[in-house]
């Protein structure tokens, strides 16, 4: 199956599910080389894949790699995925973990987390004004550790392993990113330690 993900008919248009032709359907038409039925697949899932990517890294052409090698992995185990189970978890999950991938080559390589210490000064709340302005002050491991931990609910234990470090390093970004988070969110409630 040849299969241009990046065609401006398919690029990213969610696709609403029908009650005469549910995922499970599609993912079997899908096996048997129906390029529509992943096209469907595609158009559900992409959007949603390519926020998760896109909050992660916080680089919209990194996102897109990510998305576009998740689809390429779904397609690749297209035979053993099961139409009976929703793919956005399973996606959702390959997202994740390339984007963790991603980040753990960024931390070998810059052997930096740069994180800013408790109280120091955080940017006007002017210049963040929605969740994801807040989680772009961050720097790249505190924003994928919070996202993943408070929104994706992974453990830090689980966060820990992934990144080759132990559950506490993971505890700690987190508390002092969404510290951080609250001192940008409310400039004037800064609470001394």
């Amino acid at each position: 199956m040849d299969m241009n993900l990046h065609h401006p008919t398919i690029a990213m248009q969610a696709e609403p599910m029908s009650r005469e032709e549910d995922e499970g359907q599609w993912l079997r038409c899908a096996r048997r080389g129906d390029q529509a039925a992943f096209e469907r697949i595609y158009r559900r899932h992409s959007a949603a894949v390519h926020g998760l990517a896109w909050r992660l890294t916080a680089d919209r052409a990194l996102a897109e790699d990510i998305t576009q090698e998740a689809f390429l992995r779904l397609l690749r185990r297209i035979g053993g995925a099961d139409p009976d189970r929703p793919l956005r978890p399973w996606l959702n999950q390959v997202a994740s973990n390339l984007a963790i991938d991603h980040l753990r080559r960024t931390l070998r390589e810059t052997s930096d987390i740069a994180l800013p210490e408790p109280g120091a000064i955080a940017p006007e709340p002017a210049d963040c004004s929605e969740a994801s302005g807040l989680l772009g002050q961050l720097a790249p491991i505190a924003r994928t550790l919070v996202w993943l931990n408070q929104v994706e609910g992974w453990s830090h234990q689980a966060l820990g392993r992934k990144f080759g470090r132990s559950e506490s390093w993971s505890k700690s970004i987190v508390s002092r990113a969404l510290a951080q988070l609250r001192d940008i969110a409310h400039p004037g409630d800064r609470h001394e330690s």
